[in-house]
């Protein structure tokens, strides 16, 4: 009986959490699991469509100014490199943030990155093909890919949900989606665009 009263109080204590809470414990948990797998287990997918450049960190936080990133941001940066976007913006902006790379050295080297910056707890690391990854719940994308990358993602950038922003470094997106804003980092561009 008392076994029976017990199993009964935690259904109802299950049953009773919001939808929301338990569709971010699955989402955590699906992004976490690539970080828990030994290393040895994570492989090239395919060659990389750009080599890695690290962005400059002056231009890494005038992405993140221009894009009005704050806590209640999830930022994507679809080819994450060593992790500095995303690290920077739980950093900074107290926002959780997802990096997506191929190469699995690179995600292995950003996620001690995060650890070392004390931000483990709010920025994860995936190998995957950003090209078959759901960042449908970005609300900030970061990009520095190249002009027929930016372009190929149009559509998935475009169907995100309206006030998410989109800051590419280097890149525009063509001259079907012009950028809403520019701006000049010693040199060197930064777009950003506004979904509608």
């Amino acid at each position: 009986m008392r076994d029976r009263v017990g199993h009964e109080d935690r259904e109802s204590a299950l049953s009773s959490l919001p939808m929301k809470l338990l569709r971010l414990a699955v989402a955590i948990a699906i992004l976490v699991a690539p970080l828990t797998a030994p290393l040895t287990a994570q492989k090239r997918l395919r060659a990389p469509d750009v080599k890695y450049v690290p962005s400059p960190q002056s231009v890494v936080d005038a992405m993140l100014e221009l894009a009005h990133v704050t806590a209640a941001d999830i930022v994507y940066d679809l080819g994450s490199g060593d992790g500095r976007i995303p690290i920077r913006a739980a950093q900074r902006y107290g926002a959780r943030a997802v990096g997506v790379e191929l190469e699995p050295r690179l995600v292995a080297e950003a996620s001690d990155n995060a650890k070392r910056a004390g931000v483990a707890g709010r920025v994860w690391f995936v190998n995957q093909d950003l090209f078959e990854t759901d960042f449908s719940d970005a609300t900030v994308v970061t990009l520095f890919l190249m002009p027929r990358l930016n372009q190929q993602l149009i559509p998935k950038l475009k169907a995100l949900r309206p006030g998410a922003r989109v800051v590419s470094h280097m890149w525009d997106m063509g001259p079907d989606w012009p950028p809403e804003q520019t701006q000049d980092v010693s040199g060197l561009m930064i777009y950003l665009w506004t979904i509608r």
